[in-house]
């Protein structure tokens, strides 16, 4: 049974690689649409929030670019997504290698 499920962990790590390299650009962060006149809904302009290295960054972004950077935010989500996963799955992978040599060495 342990042998099938790291060739299951093994594949899907294989599969997360794959996608790994096809991810475009990315950014971390938050994009809020923003008013100049709130109560009116007038001068809207948006706000790009992020922390880079520990250090908080407010950047405003041109209408022109805002889907762009929807797109780059979208991939970084992505990218955390897969990375994190690949991460529990190599702990796993790790833990059910550990316990299989234990339980050969024990016979």
């Amino acid at each position: 049974m342990s042998d099938d499920l790291i060739k299951e962990i093994e594949d899907e790590i294989e599969l997360i690689k794959t996608k790994l390299q096809h991810i475009g650009e990315m950014r971390p962060g938050s994009l809020n649409k923003q008013y100049r006149v709130p109560k009116e809904k007038k001068g809207r302009y948006y706000q790009l929030n992020y922390t880079h290295k520990m250090q908080s960054y407010t950047k405003y972004v041109r209408l022109q670019f805002v889907d762009d950077i929807k797109d780059q935010l979208a991939s970084y989500k992505n990218f955390k997504a897969l990375t994190n996963r690949w991460v529990e799955l190599a702990i796993l992978h790790s833990t059910l290698k550990m316990d299989l040599e234990k339980k050969k060495r024990g016979k």
